[in-house]
């Protein structure tokens, strides 16, 4: 089959299926490959552990229960994200075939930033969380597609959905709510009536108070209070989201630099320019001035409303997590751009649909970019991790020590060997976000069981201070032994000239 003709071709339902199956696995594929144990996935692999209801996360502890088959959570990484990326290529299907009613590959196009989310790898390094996010963001997106003759089901079932959602990651709420105002828009463009929109609106609303209800009855009551407050409803309140705003800014904005920033512009006008195409087109339709007027006010705020979605629920919570893992709404964002440029960019010519593979074609080439900075920052914490079971196996003191802790001291160069990519893709130390030399849940991996991170007291940062002659003096760190107590103290790491 030509090239051209293949752009050209109707996809039926399973050949949209088997696109956004390679398209997924390909994505995940430098993931996979580095096989990383990331941050949280330490402990949880050694106890396996889970501790997710903890964190209103009822359905993805129960999701690890039934498919291992047990009251824990043993590693069996990659089969949840090898089920949750099949998962995930099915629910683009479905959202891409409710989209399109005769979808090209440039229509596949628009649809992929939901998986083709730069800040989404950082939930997809997690071994454990990584497919139980993927999973709550395919629960939303099929809340957005479910349809049924029967209003009961119509309400009940998307709600079902919104609630598992949620369950299994809270901020996947963010998802639901941008899909609607992407779904708005779309209705809009279509020329759907006065009533039908009015329909969707109190369709979406219904479907959002039963998943809230329902996940407050089965997952709220077992949250632990810590991650309960909220911020307060005063102006240090506001000036507190303000402030939270200001530093995602900043962090979003390292995506958009060196050729990345062209590509944003490049994306922005088209986008622009189709929002243009769909204002005109509304103003075509039949209907009653107030109408019109009513229904451009309802698309120009679902813009601001996909950006405060970025972040969303996690910007009023006490407990501000800037983490690019938050950053869930991004995608929806994107998936509204992408629609938008694709509008236009069809009106010009059908084919040029299709430039939309340039930006994916940059976030395909970060997501193996920071797959080799995982097996660089995996190749560090290994050699780290042996370095100090020598030290302490060598030392008889330190090996029948009573207990040995461990500072953790930040920092954002100890992963000196992937400095290179950090500076032309800065982006990369963002979604990497491990600034720690070493886990003390990593070292029963070697045999190491007496090491624990120091709590509140800070017992090994003293003891450094204290002038004591240490046991063990490396680049990174130092040993002391004090009485039965041993006390590793990391050094500030040297700067890559």
């Amino acid at each position: 089959m030509r090239v051209t003709s293949f752009l050209d071709k109707k996809l039926l339902g399973r050949e949209v299926l088997m696109f956004f199956l390679i398209a997924a696995f390909v994505y995940i594929f430098p993931l996979m490959l580095a096989d990383y144990y990331y941050i949280d996935d330490n402990w949880r692999s050694l106890a396996a552990g889970t501790a997710w209801a903890g964190q209103g996360r009822l359905f993805t502890e129960l999701f690890y229960n039934a498919l291992t088959f047990s009251s824990g959570a043993p590693n069996i990484f990659p089969l949840p994200l090898l089920i949750a990326t099949f998962a995930m290529a099915h629910a683009l299907t479905s959202l891409t075939m409710h989209y399109y009613k005769a979808p090209t590959v440039s229509c596949c196009f628009v649809l992929l930033p939901l998986w083709y989310t730069p800040f989404f790898l950082q939930n997809l390094s997690y071994q454990y969380d990584g497919p139980a996010t993927t999973l709550s963001l395919v629960a939303v997106i099929y809340a957005i597609t479910f349809h049924a003759k029967s209003a009961l089901l119509q309400i009940v079932v998307p709600g079902l959905l919104i609630a598992m959602g949620v369950g299994l990651y809270q901020l996947s709420i963010n998802v639901f709510l941008g899909l609607c105002c992407v779904e708005l828009v779309r209705v809009v463009n279509e020329q759907a009536s006065w009533e039908a929109l009015r329909s969707l609106v109190k369709w979406k609303l219904a479907q959002l108070i039963v998943g809230g209800v329902i996940y407050y009855l089965a997952a709220y009551p077992l949250i632990i209070q810590e991650r309960l407050p909220l911020l307060e409803w005063s102006v240090n309140g506001l000036i507190q989201v303000e402030t939270n705003i200001g530093v995602l800014k900043s962090k979003i904005a390292l995506l958009f630099q060196g050729g990345n920033f062209w590509l944003l512009w490049a994306v922005l006008l088209c986008a622009g320019a189709g929002a243009v195409r769909i204002g005109l087109n509304l103003f075509k339709r039949k209907e009653s001035a107030l109408k019109k007027i009513t229904l451009s006010l309802m698309c120009l705020l679902t813009l601001p409303a996909l950006l405060l979605l970025v972040s969303g629920a996690a910007l009023i919570f006490r407990d501000f997590n800037e983490g690019a893992r938050t950053l869930m709404g991004f995608s929806v964002l994107l998936v509204f751009l992408f629609y938008l440029s694709h509008l236009l960019l069809e009106a010009i010519h059908p084919r040029l649909g299709v430039l939309l593979a340039v930006p994916l074609l940059s976030m395909l080439s970060l997501s193996y970019a920071y797959g080799r900075v995982l097996n660089v920052q995996k190749e560090f914490a290994t050699s780290a991790l042996f370095s100090l079971e020598h030290d302490i196996a060598s030392h008889q003191q330190l090996r029948e020590a009573k207990r040995i802790y461990m500072s953790v001291t930040y920092s954002d160069h100890w992963l000196s060997g992937a400095a290179g990519s950090f500076e032309l893709m800065p982006v990369l130390a963002y979604i990497l976000n491990v600034d720690f030399f070493m886990l003390s849940e990593n070292l029963p991996r070697v045999g190491i069981t007496n090491v624990v991170t120091e709590k509140e007291r800070r017992n090994a940062t003293r003891v450094g201070y204290r002038g004591y002659p240490p046991v063990v003096d490396s680049k990174f760190y130092n040993i002391y032994l004090v009485g039965d107590y041993g006390f590793i103290v990391m050094k500030e790491p040297p700067r890559v000239r």
